[in-house]
């Protein structure tokens, strides 16, 4: 089993929802968060007054899938959340060693 964290513009969420459904994840989590990566945020006017947004939105997804759907999963979130841009975002790959469902109490790929 495998953890897939992916950090993605928060426009692009609906279209990797989508492209996650069309290929049977059953799942996932969403979390909005802030950060910069080399794109190092950005000046904005407000009133006459320049500031830096040194955070950036973005949106944060994790999911839990089997080994065999990690292909598919990664090259989903990759053509749905590209733009061709800077600040497109990553994905992270971890090896998931267990997952219980609080629930039923099933343990392994069965609680995913």
């Amino acid at each position: 089993m495998k953890f897939l964290t992916a950090i993605i513009k928060p426009f692009k969420l609906d279209e990797v929802r989508e492209a996650l459904a069309a290929i049977g994840v059953s799942g996932l989590t969403v979390t909005e968060v802030k950060g910069f990566g080399r794109q190092k945020g950005h000046t904005e006017l407000y009133r006459g007054a320049e500031y830096v947004v040194d955070f950036l939105p973005k949106i944060r997804l994790d999911v839990g899938i089997q080994d065999d759907q990690l292909e598919r999963v990664v090259e989903a979130i990759s053509k749905a959340a590209g733009t061709g841009r800077i600040g497109d975002g990553k994905i992270f790959v971890f090896d998931l060693q267990q997952v219980v469902r609080i629930r039923t109490g099933e343990s392994g790929p069965d609680a995913l």
